[in-house]
């Protein structure tokens, strides 16, 4: 396959006068990925190998769960989709929500929940889940930018309501910006209350005019799931924000999704890229979801968190949060507040406790027994004399002499 590459643009939108929403731009096409001819790759994306997907499915393959992918649309027409929708709605004037002229909310939508076809190898990382479109901003060239139809925070935040208000359970949100917005703020908590986990981009280095580490938005709200992007060596990069906010990664690099209309696309072959690693954990949580109904979004969370791979458990960092998620882990883990790491829902964590310092008393103590311990040193003296006298005594004592003829 040629090489693709997602284009790294800004798509911006102003709140008030000063804070800007970023999200990737429309995915770049070459010679094999033609938004005009539909052309399918007869190979499984390479990161749901790597997320130990097929052993997952054994256990939940996000059946009865419904993810809302708040975005750019999502296209119906492509045959890993159309099967996979559900309701939808836009917040774009005059635009549906079953059709993506971006092609960014196609991509994410194939990444949770594409449907096998014939001769792809393409499938969902929740191949049985349902998708909710949920279209909040068009950005395909600089007209229709200028005309004020890019990602807004007032518009986002609908879309995030409207996704509770339907009942997903998992509510994508690939897009962030380094304002805290009231309006994001109290959708992410009204979602959560109505039962659904939001679960959003930790935010990209390259399309953002802030490059600054940082709480991202609305990744940072303490309900939601920040998501940082690793490369094919399940590390993450410099494109990734980094910050506080950050809670766990996901493979974000060399992507194999559905692409607009026209089947498969390999995407970001080069540089990590967040909106995409969030997908894959949408679509995790979808998993735990369909596994784990009564635990909710607070108990989903800290599944994410505390089965993530990283190399020392009790801790995270501002890169990778607590770490890589693991599907199959976070489907079969106990989290009874055991195990080291994140502090389960409802507990509190255990306070530190330092033992102090062993000291050694010096001081003097009498021995109650002194005397009679004294006295049997004198007795075992004397009788070592006597002894020694008796000794003496037939050694020195003069013998007999014998009478002689």
């Amino acid at each position: 396959m040629n090489r693709t590459r997602l284009a790294a643009a800004v798509v911006s939108a102003l709140l008030g006068s000063t804070a800007l929403v970023t999200a990737a731009a429309a995915p770049a096409a070459a010679a094999t990925c033609d938004k005009d001819k539909t052309t399918y790759v007869n190979e499984e994306p390479q990161a749901l190998q790597r997320l130990n997907a097929r052993l997952a499915w054994t256990l939940a393959t996000g059946r009865g769960v419904t993810v809302a992918v708040v975005d750019s649309g999502v296209e119906a027409r492509n045959a890993h989709l159309g099967p996979a929708l559900t309701g939808g709605k836009s917040f774009v004037p005059d635009l549906g929500a079953r059709g993506d002229a971006v092609g960014h909310g196609t991509a994410i939508a194939g990444q949770i929940a594409a449907r096998p076809v014939k001769g792809s190898g393409v499938i969902g990382l929740a191949p049985d889940a349902r998708i909710l479109p949920v279209r909040v901003f068009y950005a395909d060239d600089e007209q229709s930018r200028s005309a004020g139809v890019g990602p807004r925070p007032d518009r986002i935040a609908a879309g995030i309501r409207h996704a509770a208000d339907q009942g997903a359970k998992i509510i994508n949100v690939s897009m962030s910006t380094p304002s805290d917005d009231a309006r994001l703020r109290d959708s992410v908590a009204y979602a959560t209350k109505k039962g659904s986990l939001v679960v959003a981009s930790a935010g990209n280095r390259n399309v953002s005019e802030n490059k600054n580490d940082g709480p991202r938005y609305p990744a940072a709200y303490p309900q939601a799931v920040a998501v940082a992007a690793v490369d094919t060596s399940d590390n993450v990069g410099e494109g990734s924000i980094h910050g506080p906010h950050v809670d766990v990664a996901a493979p974000g690099t060399r992507i194999l999704t559905t692409f607009y209309a026209a089947g498969d696309c390999l995407l970001e072959e080069e540089a990590e890229s967040t909106s995409f690693a969030t997908a894959y954990v949408s679509a995790t949580a979808a998993l735990l979801a369909q596994r784990f109904p009564g635990e909710g979004p607070a108990g989903w969370k800290h599944r994410l968190e505390a089965t993530a791979s990283r190399d020392q458990r009790d801790t995270r960092n501002d890169s990778a949060g607590w770490g890589l998620v693991q599907p199959y882990e976070a489907l079969t883990a106990l989290t009874d507040g055991s195990s080291s790491g994140p502090v389960a829902p409802g507990a509190t964590k255990a306070p530190v406790v330092t033992p102090p310092a062993a000291s050694i008393d010096l001081t003097p103590v009498s021995d109650p027994r002194a005397g009679e311990r004294t006295a049997a040193t004198w007795w075992s003296l004397l009788g070592v004399s006597a002894l020694v006298a008796l000794a003496l005594g037939g050694v020195l004592r003069p013998g007999r002499r014998r009478s002689t003829a």
